[in-house]
């Protein structure tokens, strides 16, 4: 099951991010695969280009990828708010 976001006026759309408490304890992953939004990302981070992204993950695919970023930049975007009485 995909998930949808609101993002300003705009809704994020991404039906390739899966959330399944039984793969990788309900962590965000790739098309309910074991292979989590934070892996790729991380992948991403550390330098790789997206081509060898795919190389060590043949099984996704270009768009998998590109998903998994606008999660993460959706996701950063996030803010926690400190309710009253909370530590």
């Amino acid at each position: 099951m995909g998930m949808s976001f609101e993002k300003g006026p705009l809704m994020l759309e991404l039906d390739r991010i899966t959330q399944q408490p039984e793969v990788m304890g309900g962590k965000a992953c790739i098309r309910g695969m074991r292979v989590t939004v934070s892996t790729v990302v991380g992948q991403i981070g550390a330098g790789y280009t997206v081509d060898e992204v795919l190389a060590d993950y043949p099984y996704l695919e270009r768009e998998d990828i590109m998903q998994a970023l606008r999660y993460a930049a959706w996701r950063a975007e996030e803010r926690e708010v400190q309710l009253a009485g909370g530590t």
